[in-house]
């Protein structure tokens, strides 16, 4: 399948569907990307739009998993976690590498009026559970929703990278680069594999955006047979990745289960 809709698109044009309050991206933001050996990480949690957002306000309770890894290590941070909207963890790089810092969030519910659940499942490419509705004449019933978020997120301490970067932490929705960040410069091309259950997404609706100067741009590229997608570093400034996976659900309190996933980086 070729890549379609590499479709930039200004800020303004984000916030036209902040209506769509279930779609907001959710991400983990570093005050830095590029650290020295020996120095904190300091993270916030952010939700909304156009790669700019609001505090999530953070409750230990909404984390089902918290975790820094480094090469085959593996830090348990939830107990680190500073409830709040600032500042909600600070943990030091101690060795020089590449770091990837993964959240796994507790479902959450969500019932939406029926055409504004049909526009947002448009919105987000989620054609399966669209056609679903179209076939079982449930067009005109609300959506009702559990959803969970998985959020990455890569930073660097010192000079030397490593194979952190493509390290698979077991989400049911995963973004995994297939080049470290850490090593691109603007005019580079990167891929990332789309994952579901660990294995590769065909037709998912993936959204790359990159806020620099006060400025967010997007494209919507829809993953390949295998998985990937594929666009190149057009400029320097913080990166985001994100995708949703929708499917029936299995608890009775709601008719669908959505993952989002989100992956987070720099580029100098």
């Amino acid at each position: 399948m070729k890549l379609m809709n590499k479709k930039l698109v200004s800020f303004a044009t984000l916030l036209a569907c902040s209506f769509l309050a279930q779609a907001s991206e959710f991400w983990l933001q570093p005050l830095k990307f590029v650290h020295r050996p020996g120095e904190d990480l300091v993270v916030n949690f952010k939700v909304g739009e156009g790669f700019v957002g609001e505090p999530w306000t953070v409750k230990k309770d909404r984390l089902e998993r918290l975790e820094l890894h480094q090469k085959n290590t593996l830090k348990d941070l939830k107990g680190q976690v500073v409830e709040g909207d600032k500042d909600n963890l600070k943990t030091p790089l101690t060795a020089e590498g590449t770091y990837l810092l993964a959240m796994q969030s507790t479902n959450a519910s969500s019932e939406m009026e029926a055409e504004k659940f049909n526009a947002y499942l448009k919105d987000n490419g989620l054609d399966e559970a669209y056609g679903q509705r179209r076939k079982t004449n449930t067009m005109a019933k609300n959506g009702t929703e559990l959803y969970a978020r998985y959020s990455k997120l890569l930073v660097q301490a010192g000079e030397k990278t490593d194979a952190t970067f493509r390290k698979e932490v077991g989400f049911p929705v995963e973004i995994v680069p297939e080049q470290n960040p850490y090593t691109l410069k603007v005019g580079d091309p990167v891929k990332f594999r789309i994952l579901y259950m660990g294995k590769p997404v065909f037709g998912a609706k993936v959204k790359v955006l990159n806020f620099n100067n006060n400025r967010t741009t997007a494209q919507n590229i829809f993953s390949q047979q295998d998985g990937t997608i594929e666009t190149h570093i057009s400029n320097p400034g913080r990166w985001m990745v994100s995708f949703v996976k929708m499917v029936p659900s299995k608890d009775p309190k709601a008719d669908w289960q959505s993952y989002w996933a989100t992956l987070v980086f720099g580029i100098k």
